[in-house]
């Protein structure tokens, strides 16, 4: 080709694999267009695995589920995640390769160096509730680019994108406030999800900013909710005045399905004797109910603000960057209303 076209072998490399950001030798017109001809009239197809070679990278970016299997069902609450990882990705020019340890004994298994194969990558988008800190401080610490889907603020050096929880649980509270709830319990799994955290800490804003009390008594904290969350617990809270009770979305789903079977089992109307809010999306299982008050994930945004974020790290240019906060959107539904009369 450089033959052909009259110029050295260096310049032919200088025309068809030029340098992202610009500089190197200036080429003029003339001779790069001699260059391309040459080049189409040899039938010159780039290889894509040389280039990526040259450049140190593969232009994959990879994703690894912490859950147990991957989603594949389109309900899955981590489907929309990935429809926004997959679509910004194919913009940005990336593949994608996901990991869903399926090698190392499940995903997220207590496996050593479980996390390993994602060097295959650029840089890996991690998502789940519950993430093994160890291998993810390893990765961090050889600068290998990471981000996580969901506030891990816990974890030193890891990158991150999250949904502003604590602001939008305080508007499901302020929603209900304002109809004259005065008494209002908080449902959530027990343990220290970063997400459960902030929606317990939105919702405690919430009852201060409307003047009621925030202590103990508010939250009900579970490890195993379809068990403490009884008919009889239901009615005691309905006798002491709660009318109105907020659950968190997890990937279990269990915090809202056992409230929801709880205030059937009590003989309780929704929203007539109580109403009920929650915060997320309902369980995939629960199509058929109606959509309750409480809150959207904006999911595909958040996908998409991941890999912007992975992306710049993997380009060497998002140390110490971050995404803003994505917020979520109110959403009413007709499981709120007015409390009861008091009871006499």
């Amino acid at each position: 080709m450089a033959r052909l076209a009259g110029v050295s072998q260096a310049t032919v490399s200088l025309v068809l694999s030029p340098k992202p950001d610009g500089k190197g030798p200036l080429i003029s017109e003339e001779t790069r267009q001699r260059v391309l001809e040459a080049a189409r009239s040899l039938g010159y197809v780039p290889d894509p695995a040389a280039r990526r070679l040259a450049a140190a990278r593969n232009n994959l970016l990879g994703v690894f589920s912490f859950t147990a299997t991957f989603p594949t069902d389109v309900r899955h609450s981590y489907y929309p995640f990935l429809v926004g990882v997959e679509c910004e990705a194919a913009a940005l020019g990336y593949d994608l390769v996901l990991f869903t340890g399926s090698s190392s004994g499940g995903a997220g298994a207590a496996v050593p160096d479980a996390l390993g194969r994602v060097r295959l990558a650029d840089g890996c988008l991690f998502m789940g509730r519950h993430t093994p800190r160890a291998e993810l401080k390893r990765l961090v610490e050889d600068g290998f680019p990471v981000v996580h889907l969901g506030r891990r603020e816990e974890l030193e050096g890891v990158a991150w994108v999250g949904a502003d929880y604590v602001h939008a649980t305080r508007e499901v509270v302020g929603h209900l406030t304002q109809l004259g709830h005065r008494r209002i319990v908080l449902v959530r799994e027990d343990d220290d999800a970063p997400a459960s955290a902030d929606r317990q800490h939105g919702f405690l804003e919430g009852l201060e900013v409307a003047g009621l009390p925030a202590g103990p008594a508010a939250v009900f904290r579970s490890g195993d909710p379809e068990r403490d969350l009884t008919a009889e617990r239901l009615r005691s809270w309905a006798d002491e005045g709660v009318t109105a009770f907020v659950a968190e979305e997890t990937d279990t789903g269990a915090a809202w399905r056992s409230l929801l079977s709880a205030v059937r089992g009590a003989g309780l109307d929704c929203p007539v004797d109580v109403s009920l809010a929650l915060l997320g999306s309902p369980p995939s299982d629960l199509a058929s109910e109606p959509v309750p008050t409480g809150f959207d994930i904006p999911r595909p945004e958040l996908g998409a603000a991941a890999v912007r974020l992975l992306a710049s790290l993997v380009a060497g240019e998002g140390e110490g960057a971050r995404e803003p906060l994505v917020s979520c959107v109110f959403r009413p539904g007709p499981t709120t209303g007015p409390p009861p009369p008091a009871r006499p």
